[in-house]
Order: C-alpha cells, then structure tokens, then sequence
C-alpha cells in the first residue's frame, strides 16, 4: 500500500493542507463542509476507501480551517473556492470525482460547472447534505435581528453551535456568497453524473433543499438517496457505508 503523501499549497500568506492516498484515476477528492476539517470521520473512511481499493484521494483542509493557516474569520466562499481549485489543479486535473459535504457541496457545484464550461467537465459529483447558497437561503433568514444588526454595524458576530463553542461570522462572508448564488432563474449544469445523500432529519439542510437542487440539475443524471432518520452529519457507520458506496458507484461509470 503507497504511503500517504502530505503536503501544503501556498496560498497568499497562507498554506493549504493536503493529504494524497495514492491510486488509480478518476482521483476522488474530499470538499469539507463549514468549519469541518479532512480529519473527520467522513474524510479519514473516504482516505481509507481508497487506500483499499488503489483509488487515489484528495482531502485538504480550506485556509482558516484544520491544519492549514489563516484564521477562520478572514476568509469567505471565494477564498474557499480557490483553494479547492488550487487542489484540484495539482492534484487532480484530469478525471475526477467531487465529494462535497455540506458546504463543500456547494464548491463542488460551483467546480463542476466551471470545469464543465471550460470543456473539462468532471467524471461526477457525490454531493452529501449539500449546502448551495447557505448563507443567503439558509443562514441569514434564521439569524436573531440583533445579530443581523451587529453584523451590519460591526462586521462580524459569534454564533452559537450545536458542534462546539461560538464562533465568528462576518459580513464579508454573506456579501461574496451574494456572488455565487446558484438557486437561481438558469438551471445548474455541471456535465457529470451526480448522487445526492440527504438526512430527512437534518436540522441544518432541510431535505426539501436538496430535492429543488435535483429539480435545478434540469441537464444531469441525478439520483438522490435519502436517509429517513439521518441528520446533517451523517456520520454513523450506515451513513458513510452509504456514501462510499455512492463514490464507488460514481467512480465506475
């Protein structure tokens, strides 16, 4: 079995953390969700999958978030964004299959279609509770006012987390997401396969979120599998067999 290659991307003043399992192409590689980090559980069974199949596997950790630099609240989606395509260029520029959680499926879509109008569409996307357009859809509309106004007069405010302590959100973060808005009039054409893995119980992204994402991939063979008691995380031993079992299935069509 090859040896884990590790490495960090520069990245303005900053570097992006990133682990390679070596293999077979089409590459796989792992988009964290907000504030999530590659050594999560869905990211290491990911790592391991590949390990054991000879599939190779990207995870990295976005600026601000796990082991690459930057402090969190100095970063917005575009930043996110870049590092994502700054991975995938060095480490995946041919064929490759997009695992995006949360979040990260959102870069993934954002990805997938800018590949796909570049000519180089990806070999497929496994979008796990995806989370596209979440700080305008999501986000904003269930903030407390008094939260909305301090981060209009402040630029930045702290809150709470079912996950863990408080942390800082800013404005800057709901301006660029403004820039990159999916659910809109067009509909969303990535160019590849897609297979959604959605929680009905998910508190974070209502199930009804992914199903107007399948009707807004108008173009693309979509299937969606939806787990009735799974929650946003999706990270119980059933839930990950289920989603490696949506990349194994990706990676062979």
């Amino acid at each position: 079995m090859a040896e884990e290659i590790v490495e960090s991307i520069a990245a303005g003043q900053d570097g992006i953390a990133v682990r390679v399992t070596p293999g077979a192409e089409p590459a796989v590689v792992w988009l964290g969700g907000f504030r999530s980090d590659m050594a999560g559980g869905k990211a290491t069974a990911l790592a391991a999958w590949g390990a054991e199949r000879g599939r190779k596997v990207v995870r990295f950790d976005y600026r601000g978030h796990g082991e690459s630099g930057g402090r969190f609240e100095d970063f917005v989606l575009s930043d996110w964004l870049a590092d994502a395509g700054a991975v995938m260029e060095r480490h995946a520029p041919g064929p490759a299959v997009a695992v995006g959680s949360s979040m990260g499926g959102w870069i993934a879509l954002l990805l997938a279609r800018a590949r796909a109008l570049a000519g180089r569409p990806l070999a497929g996307l496994v979008l796990v509770a995806p989370a596209a357009d979440f700080t305008e859809r999501l986000m904003w509309p269930r903030l407390p006012e008094e939260m909305r106004e301090a981060l209009r007069r402040d630029g930045i405010a702290h809150l709470p987390s079912d996950y863990g302590d408080p942390y800082p959100i800013t404005m800057r973060l709901f301006e660029d997401g403004r820039h990159h808005l999916l659910y809109g009039d067009a509909p969303i054409e990535t160019g590849c396969p897609v297979h959604i893995v959605q929680g009905v119980e998910d508190p974070d992204v209502p199930h009804t979120h992914a199903l107007e994402l399948v009707e807004r991939l108008a173009t693309d063979a979509v299937v969606i599998t939806l787990v009735k008691d799974g929650d946003h995380r999706l990270s119980r031993p059933e839930d990950i067999a289920r989603i490696l079992a949506a990349v194994d299935g990706i990676t062979k069509m």
